[in-house]
């Protein structure tokens, strides 16, 4: 059984920082993407960034380019995402997800959450202005 956990949400004022940890369990990840995504309410998923767990290769939304950034840990099994530079417009619930390694075209992970079949929770992110 797939799971994704998780954390490090919270409350931070606009132009602090902020650091996402998705701990991953249930399977081998090795080849697959690993995405971001957020929603804030009443607006749909929006793609945040990805990475690819095998070669490294990422992908970030414009919106969050040169502020966030996504990394993983292949030993603990946990992907990260550094978001510094936090903006109102960032408040949301974060969400982990995983792909197949399918996702991945070109090393190069894929935006679209159609495409992550295993996702967590989500944790609460506020950024107060």
């Amino acid at each position: 059984q797939v799971q994704l956990v998780e954390s490090g949400g919270g409350l931070v004022q606009a132009g602090g920082s902020l650091r996402l940890s998705c701990a991953a369990s249930g399977r081998t990840f090795s080849s697959y993407a690993m995405g971001w995504f957020r929603q804030a309410p009443g607006k749909e998923h929006e793609f945040v960034a990805a990475i690819s767990w095998s070669v490294g290769g990422t992908h970030y939304a414009n919106s969050v380019k040169g502020r966030f950034t996504i990394s993983r840990d292949n030993a603990k099994n946990t992907v990260y995402l550094q978001m510094n530079s936090l903006k109102a417009e960032d408040t949301a619930v974060y969400y982990c997800a995983a792909a197949d390694p399918r996702a991945v075209v070109a090393g190069t992970p894929s935006s679209a959450w159609y495409e992550y079949r295993y996702w967590g929770r989500g944790t609460q992110v506020t950024v107060s202005s």
